[in-house]
């Protein structure tokens, strides 16, 4: 062992994992994820365009 050597080794690198083959379920999964994202981003646009759900209207306290 040289002064060199000292630390921690790096560990070698696993090769890289063979991308798995998706059956019918699979794929309808993902697509209806992808479904799920699009109108949750088409909700977001539309909320951000109105005002406040709530009208509010005029506050009244409970004194007289």
């Amino acid at each position: 062992m040289t002064g060199r050597e000292g630390g921690k080794k790096k560990p070698l690198k696993a090769p890289k994992k063979e991308g798995k083959e998706l059956d019918d379920e699979d794929m309808a999964f993902k697509q209806k994820q992808k479904d799920q994202q699009k109108a949750l981003e088409a909700a977001k646009q539309q909320a951000s365009k109105k005002g406040p759900l709530v009208g509010g209207g005029i506050k009244k306290s409970g004194k007289k």
